[in-house]
């Protein structure tokens, strides 16, 4: 290439089309016959240069949800609550159920105690019968199925001679002395005793005996009227 033709070749320019002037931080007046457009991209370009990208907004949390590692918000907090709720009114009712059953099996365990406890003067009727040797064939047949259904049911009898006296289940009627025993015991049963489940329908009507030292052992003396 001759040096005429790097002569006539036109001169590289460089326009400054920045608004901002970067070294007084002034603002600049727009050329007068500069394109808008380009100018606003050259500004633009400018601009991410001297002051970076534009950082994105945070991502907002989803109403409802929950934030990251932090408490349940919205939606969450009520399903929380009704969870909750859900399950106090599961637990109300089960003590409810509960609650119902034992007294629904209290009452009839009542009602049962009660027929037993009329039936009891029944039963002493039956037990004479049979010492006075009256109680055989079909009399007999009748009187263990009644007692064999009150078994059934829950009713007990109780009060036999060697037990030792209690006076929540024994009724002492007559007293004694002896040494051949060790301390308050049952000796003669006058009185069958009864009782359904832990409840006691009638003590055992007895004979009580308590220990005394010596050969001469007092004879019993009647303390009360026999029913």
């Amino acid at each position: 290439m001759s040096r005429n033709e790097g002569e006539q070749q036109e001169p590289v320019v460089v326009r400054d089309r920045r608004r901002i002037d970067p070294e007084t931080g002034e603002r600049r007046t727009p050329a007068p016959n500069g394109d808008e457009a380009q100018v606003a991209e050259s500004m633009s370009g400018t601009l991410e240069e001297e002051f970076g990208q534009a950082e994105e907004p945070a991502e907002q949390p989803a109403e409802g949800g929950s934030q990251e590692g932090g408490e349940p918000t919205g939606l969450q907090k009520q399903v929380d609550e009704l969870t909750a709720d859900l399950k106090r009114v599961t637990a109300e009712y089960a003590n409810y159920r509960k609650r119902v059953e034992r007294d629904r099996e209290s009452v009839i365990a009542a009602a049962k105690a009660s027929v037993a406890g009329d039936l009891l003067t029944v039963l002493d009727d039956l037990e004479r019968a049979e010492a006075h040797g009256d109680l055989n064939g079909a009399f007999k047949a009748v009187a263990d199925k009644l007692v064999g259904a009150l078994n059934s049911a829950g009713l007990e009898s109780f009060g036999a001679e060697g037990d030792e006296f209690d006076p929540s289940v024994h009724e002492a009627v007559q007293h004694a002395t002896s040494s051949e025993v060790s301390g308050p015991t049952v000796t003669t049963v006058l009185r069958r005793g009864y009782q359904f489940g832990e409840r006691v329908l009638r003590p055992a009507m007895v004979a009580v005996t308590d220990y005394e030292a010596g050969e001469n052992a007092a004879e019993p003396t009647e303390s009360t009227e026999q029913e």
